[in-house]
């Protein structure tokens, strides 16, 4: 039944997020990924909603409202929130070795991971929106592999202190 109905809704759903994206500011393939994560909770909860076609039609329209509403919200920063005037010499060196060890990190991480991540650290600021065209990966898709990859990060550079920690 579940495979039947996600097969049968998948040409509207794709319809309807292409009409919808456009006016929410967002890509047609974040608010299909969004609605199929709504069905499956919704499947796993409940069972399949009564007028699948009319339930989908109303969840492609509620996403494509939190998307507008987020995209809203959204601001980049005016300027950089992290404030280096008055720093020291001594400050600025270890900052810029700390930064160096840190992308020399980020180059060792495995698949997408080291694009993703040098993106989101860009000078330029990116907003999701513009990493996501970059990188040619869907929006609602960079949060996740974002989370993976400082993950990996994370335990690479833990491994690293551990590994100098034992040794004086």
């Amino acid at each position: 039944m579940t495979h039947d109905l996600l097969s049968a809704l998948r040409p509207l759903l794709a319809a309807e997020a292409s009409a919808e994206a456009h006016a929410a500011g967002a890509e047609p393939g974040d608010l299909e990924q969004a609605v199929w994560l709504r069905l499956l909770e919704l499947l796993d909860s409940g069972g399949p909603p009564r007028d699948p076609e009319r339930w989908l039609r109303r969840a492609v329209r509620s996403e494509a409202r939190r998307s507008r509403r987020t995209t809203r919200h959204e601001r980049p920063y005016g300027t950089e929130p992290a404030d280096e005037t008055d720093r020291t010499p001594e400050q600025l060196v270890l900052t810029a070795s700390r930064t160096r060890a840190l992308r020399a990190a980020v180059r060792r991480l495995p698949g997408r991971c080291p694009a993703l991540l040098e993106a989101l650290m860009s000078p330029k600021d990116l907003t999701y929106r513009e990493i996501a065209g970059e990188l040619g990966i869907s929006q609602g898709s960079l949060g996740p592999e974002r989370s993976r990859c400082l993950g990996c990060l994370r335990r690479l550079l833990a491994a690293e202190v551990a590994a100098r920690g034992a040794r004086g």
